[in-house]
C-alpha cells in the first residue's frame, strides 16, 4: 500500500488507544441520559475516521495537557478557521491525548442543530445548543463543556483580521460563577491558514439568513499544522457570585481574553512552516500588533 495512503489510517497504536478510552467512557456514562442525543458508539465511529485526519493531515500538536485535571471545566477558546474544525480538534485532543480522556460538549449556534444531517452528527458526538439551561444542566451532571466567547464573529473574519480576537461575550462566565466551575484557557494556531483568503460578503449572508458567508480561494480546507495549547486553570473568585455587577464580571472575562491573547503571541511565533513566504509577512503584523496590546 502506498505510504502517502498508509499515513491516512487509523494505526493499531491508535486503534488500541481508542478501545481503551472507550471501555473507560462506558463506565463513565452508564446511567447517563442525555436529552440531546450524545451516543458514544457514534463518537468512538467518528474518532476511528477523525484520528488519521488528526495526526496525518492536520499534524495537531497539543501542549499542556498537564492542566487538564479530573475535573468538570469550562474550557474557554478563541475561534478560527472559517469552519468550526477547531472545535472538533481540541475535543479529540482531550479525549485522545489526555491522561484522564474527557468528553467536551461544544455549546454551538442555533442554525446548527437545524441543519439536515449535520445537525444530528453533531449532537451525537456532543454539541449542545448553546443556551444557559443546557450549559446549566451539562455541569450539574459533570460534563465539561467547550465554548467559543466570540461567536460566529470568531470564524467571521477577512483575511487581515486573522487571529485578531473579538470582545468576548459574558454568558459564560456567569454560568461559571454560578456552578464555580473553573474556567480552563484554550488557544488554537493554524487553523486561520485552512482558508489563508478569506472575504466574508457580510451583507449576502444577511439576505440568505446565515450567520457567515465566507468566499475564499479555495472550498477545501487545507493541511495547515495545527497546535493547540492548553493553559494553566482560572479560578472563580470566591467573593464574586452570579449577581455581581457587570464591572466585576467584565474585569474577569478580559483577564480570560487576554491571557488567550498571550497564548496566541507564543503561538504564532512558535508556528510550524506552511506558505511562508505569504503566511509570515502577515503573521509578522498579528504578532507585533498582539504584543503592543498585550503589553498595555
Amino acid at each position: 500500500m502506498d505510504n502517502t495512503l498508509k499515513q491516512f489510517l487509523l494505526t493499531a497504536e491508535d486503534d488500541h488507544k481508542i478501545n481503551e478510552i472507550f471501555v473507560y467512557l462506558r463506565e463513565r456514562y452508564k446511567d447517563y441520559k442525555d436529552p440531546w442525543g450524545f451516543d458514544l458508539e457514534t463518537c468512538e465511529k467518528a474518532m476511528r475516521i477523525i484520528v488519521p485526519i488528526y495526526r496525518a493531515y492536520f499534524r495537531v500538536r497539543v501542549f499542556g495537557l498537564e492542566n487538564i485535571k479530573n475535573k468538570c471545566y469550562i474550557v474557554t477558546a478563541n475561534h478560527t478557521g472559517q469552519i468550526p474544525l477547531d472545535g472538533l480538534l481540541i475535543g479529540v485532543a482531550f479525549l485522545l491525548e489526555a491522561k484522564n480522556p474527557r468528553v467536551l460538549r461544544p455549546m454551538v449556534e442555533r442554525f446548527l442543530p437545524q441543519l439536515p444531517f449535520l445537525g444530528d452528527i453533531a449532537a451525537q458526538i456532543g454539541a449542545i445548543l448553546g443556551d444557559r439551561g443546557n450549559c446549566e444542566y451539562a455541569i450539574d451532571h459533570g460534563e465539561s463543556i467547550l465554548v467559543f466567547p466570540e461567536g460566529v464573529r470568531g470564524i467571521s473574519k477577512n483575511t487581515p483580521d486573522f487571529y485578531k480576537l473579538k470582545p468576548f461575550s459574558q454568558g459564560f462566565y456567569r454560568i461559571a460563577l454560578q456552578k464555580k466551575t473553573p474556567i480552563l484557557p484554550v488557544c488554537v494556531v493554524g487553523a486561520e491558514e485552512m482558508f489563508p483568503f478569506v472575504f466574508h460578503a457580510r451583507k449576502l449572508a444577511s439576505l440568505l439568513k446565515a450567520p457567515a458567508f465566507p468566499i475564499s480561494a479555495n472550498f477545501f480546507p487545507l493541511p495547515s499544522p495545527i497546535d493547540i495549547y492548553i493553559g494553566e486553570e482560572i479560578a472563580i473568585p470566591d467573593h464574586l457570585e452570579e449577581e455581581s455587577s457587570d464591572k466585576d464580571v467584565k474585569e474577569n472575562v478580559y483577564h480570560i481574553e487576554h491571557t488567550i491573547k498571550k497564548m496566541l503571541v507564543h503561538g504564532l511565533k512558535n508556528r510550524r512552516p506552511f506558505f511562508d513566504s505569504l503566511r509570515k509577512p502577515i503573521s509578522k503584523m498579528i504578532v507585533k500588533e498582539f504584543r503592543s496590546k498585550v503589553s498595555k
